[in-house]
């Protein structure tokens, strides 16, 4: 068993052990599944993101979530003050750049958060990912249109630029701190197939951040236990409409025994 392995069921165990908060400023799109998706896992969602009141949620959170899925101006400025407040106490804040490289406006204000806050993560596609190196890099919507190897020395370069890691997620996730480089095989490909597969991976880092100091590390067993319970709600589930249901079961059911001899974390990679 790997050392990432072992993290993976110790990650999981203290994140059911201490169910922290996870203050999450996102999309209306993934709102409701993804909250359900932290309950699953054992942590305790709160979706706020009044202005007046951002600053003293984020206070008690053990982690902050900021998706620009569905952004407007003021939501960016109510992140950009929960992601200053985080900053300021430590409490580890993962940013999803959703569709960045698809308009000005999402490029433009992925990098003013990036820019005013300290981000622990940033998880994205190739695409998204590839946008905040390179402004000429383009998304479809917020599909990429590129692979996780286009992808792969760009997000070494820009995680050692940011001084934070990168989450490439697609069907081999790779995650990098700039030094260290992970993949992680685990999913289905059902998840493809369900809008905020993406979006709830992101909120899986964040639990796994509020219990794991070392983002890389964090990153890394989170995916693979997202991925980990895409594998077993596709093993029941016939199509699309079925595997989110059985995804929020495996996330509820998989135990961290379970999750550390079936994750599939390469290091070094």
């Amino acid at each position: 068993m790997t050392e990432l392995a072992r993290k993976a069921a110790d990650n999981l165990a203290a994140l059911r052990k201490n169910k922290p908060l996870i203050h999450n400023i996102t999309n209306f799109v993934v709102m409701n599944y993804t909250a359900n998706a932290l309950l699953a896992m054992g942590a305790s969602p709160v979706m706020a993101h009044a202005i007046n009141e951002v600053e003293d949620m984020v206070a008690f959170a053990g982690a902050l979530v900021l998706n620009i899925g569905t952004l407007t101006d003021d939501w960016v400025a109510a992140m950009i003050k929960a992601g200053r407040k985080a900053s300021a106490l430590e409490t580890p804040i993962i940013l999803d750049p959703v569709g960045a490289g698809a308009t000005p406006l999402r490029t433009a204000s992925a990098k003013k958060i990036i820019d005013q806050t300290r981000i622990s993560v940033i998880r994205g596609n190739a695409s998204e990912i590839l946008s905040l190196r390179d402004e000429n890099a383009k998304t479809r919507g917020v599909d990429s249109i590129h692979s996780v190897d286009e992808a792969a020395e760009t997000a070494r370069l820009l995680a050692r630029e940011l001084n934070t890691t990168l989450a490439i997620t697609g069907p081999v996730d790779l995650v990098t701190d700039g030094r260290r480089v992970v993949r992680v095989s685990n999913g289905h490909r059902l998840m493809g197939f369900v809008t905020g597969t993406g979006c709830t991976a992101t909120v899986t880092i964040g639990a796994f951040l509020a219990v794991d100091s070392d983002a890389l590390s964090a990153a890394a067993t989170a995916l693979a236990f997202f991925g980990l319970a895409g594998e077993i709600a596709g093993e029941s589930a016939a199509a699309p409409g079925s595997f989110m249901i059985h995804l929020l079961d495996a996330l509820y059911t998989i135990a961290p025994e379970k999750l550390a001899q079936n994750c599939k974390i390469q290091d070094n990679a």
